[in-house]
């Protein structure tokens, strides 16, 4: 991905945020320089993988596959002690975050506003293929069962558990507008415990044409 096109998705989701009144922590906005000099106590933020997140998962067309994050809170598996995880994403129309599971994590997802996000789900073999058993989920507490590759479809407010081992690829409802979605889980750890059906590109590779907005949680180690 070009960084021009990075930034630019980080000021829509600026503007997208604001309208929907979510606000950033403070550090969300530091420049290069302000991070160098917070970079031992903002070291949860920085080793944590706490921040901004943009992925084209690989496919060259971010609006098609890909998705945007902000990581509010998380912990770290054996090195502190905060279990949780928080973050806050943009899902477009039809623009699809690819079939996976977590070996570890169970999440909550939330669709916070805007449009409806719809949610396909399979329950996952052994060797990691699509099974072909129903699917039993909670949607807000509420156990519901759907067959294998059917859609949950939040709309503003609702929410959906997904345990462990569950196949689960979303994306905005088409004609119901652009979807703030929240994810509140376990500690999140997307180097070892994300298992996509078909491999894919977790972090951009970046053409640096301009330079950025504002740092992106893969940015840290280049940067800081």
């Amino acid at each position: 991905m070009k960084r021009s096109e990075i930034n630019q998705i980080i000021r829509n989701a600026e503007s997208f945020m604001a309208s929907r009144q979510f606000i950033l922590p403070p550090w969300a906005y530091w420049g290069v320089e302000e991070w160098k000099n917070n970079r031992k106590a903002a070291a949860e933020v920085i080793d944590n993988m706490l921040g901004w997140d943009i992925t084209d998962f690989g496919s060259g067309d971010f609006y098609r596959r890909g998705l945007f994050l902000f990581t509010l809170r998380n912990g770290k598996y054996r090195v502190d002690k905060k279990p949780y995880a928080e973050k806050i994403m943009i899902v477009e129309e039809r623009q699809e975050t690819p079939m996976h599971y977590h070996w570890s994590k169970m999440e909550d997802i939330i669709c916070r506003g805007g449009g409806n996000l719809v949610i396909e789900l399979y329950n996952s073999m052994p060797d990691n293929k699509l099974d072909t058993t129903p699917v039993i989920v909670k949607v807000d507490g509420v156990i519901r069962k759907v067959e294998p590759g059917g859609k949950v479809i939040l709309t503003p407010g609702e929410s959906i558990c997904l345990e462990q081992g569950v196949y689960h690829r979303f994306y905005g409802e088409e004609g119901r507008g652009t979807v703030l979605v929240g994810e509140v889980s376990a500690v999140n750890d997307d180097a070892n415990d994300n298992c996509f059906f078909e491999p894919v590109g977790r972090f951009p590779v970046i053409d640096e044409n301009e330079p950025p907005v504002h740092l992106l949680v893969s940015d840290y180690q280049n940067f800081l």
